[in-house]
């Protein structure tokens, strides 16, 4: 067995170059990195509305009920908030900035897909000084028409405030729509309003609320965003990352922060164009004296152009070829035990 798995270790090693070396392509690069030991499940990003440069994590299971800022200039944590009021929390999986100034916590895991009869949502102001603090939340309990689900995406719509959440599936998930205005005395029933074909760890919506982003392991899609509805506009690569958990549009709306899991977990930039570029961003790019992304940057077609499309391809079957050898080197190991 043994070179089968030196076999399939250089397979990763020549592969994950080539992956690499299409992201820079694109301008990607690595904004910071988190070395805060507590932080090693990073698993949702939010940008701060209040705070320059800071963006909100979290860990996904058996951490508590912490949140995270992290100052993307350094990479350092410079504000742990504790939650009060919301019980033990199971399996939290995303963060999501809302237009009331809260910030809105998914405690929506659920691997087992219908172990928890509901889960839940949290929501706290936004705090105005960044030091280390307990603050009370407000819990919503949350279930799904059609039985429960599981889901690592949580999204808050900028312009109406309505939370939506994206169900994780590796045959694709939905799209699920929450009430115009949560309860925290009922049960929040969400919705199913779209089919989403793709695995999905996180999502968010654009500044503007004009463009939604879901993103999985191997790739994400992006859509148009009006009204409650979304229409489908690219399917885009993900830089290639331990564990794929987290999205945030940064604050002008011009790129993509994309998050991982693990021990000093690095976040990436990827910068958008086309018609990926939400509405706002396009407008201020197409600025006389606009500094920043070019106006021909900012209208060209981020839809029909085939070297996207191949691209996305490419990187989604080369990840899963990776990801499938690394699942076999895992058996293998644990064949040899």
């Amino acid at each position: 067995m043994r070179p089968l798995l030196a076999a399939a270790a250089a397979s990763v090693l020549v592969m994950g170059p080539l992956i690499g070396t299409a992201s820079a392509d694109d301008g990607e690069s690595v904004a910071f990195t988190m070395p805060d030991p507590r932080i090693t499940e990073s698993s949702g990003l939010a940008a701060s509305r209040l705070h320059k440069g800071v963006y909100w994590t979290h860990n996904d299971s058996d951490d508590g009920p912490y949140v995270y800022a992290v100052d993307s200039a350094t990479g350092k944590t410079v504000a742990t908030v504790t939650l009060r009021g919301v019980g033990s929390p199971r399996d939290v999986e995303a963060i999501a900035m809302g237009p009331d100034g809260a910030l809105y916590v998914g405690d929506i895991g659920d691997n087992l897909d219908g172990s928890w009869p509901h889960v839940w949502i949290y929501r706290f102001p936004e705090p105005k000084r960044l030091a280390d603090q307990t603050v009370t939340a407000t819990q919503f309990t949350v279930t799904y028409d059609g039985g429960p689900r599981n889901a690592e995406a949580l999204m808050v719509d900028p312009k109406s405030g309505r939370a939506y959440i994206a169900s994780k599936n590796e045959d694709g998930g939905g799209l699920y729509e929450g009430p115009a205005k949560l309860s925290a005395s009922g049960t929040n029933v969400f919705r199913r309003i779209a089919d989403i074909p793709l695995w999905i760890t996180d999502g968010a919506f654009s500044p503007d609320g004009s463009r939604l982003v879901l993103r999985g392991y191997f790739g994400a899609l992006m859509y148009r965003w009006a009204d409650g509805t979304a229409r489908r506009i690219d399917q885009m690569h993900v830089p290639l990352q331990r564990q794929g958990e987290s999205v945030a549009f940064t604050p002008d709306g011009r790129a993509l922060m994309y998050g991982s899991e693990g021990t000093g977990s690095e976040v990436w930039r990827v910068p958008l164009s086309g018609d990926d570029l939400p509405d706002a961003a396009r407008r201020a790019a197409s600025s006389p004296g606009t500094s920043g992304t070019s106006s021909a940057d900012a209208t060209g077609s981020g839809t029909d152009e085939p070297g996207s499309t191949r691209q996305f391809a490419l990187g989604a079957v080369t990840l899963a070829a990776v990801a499938a050898l690394l699942m076999g080197v895992r058996r293998l190991l644990r064949r040899e035990r």
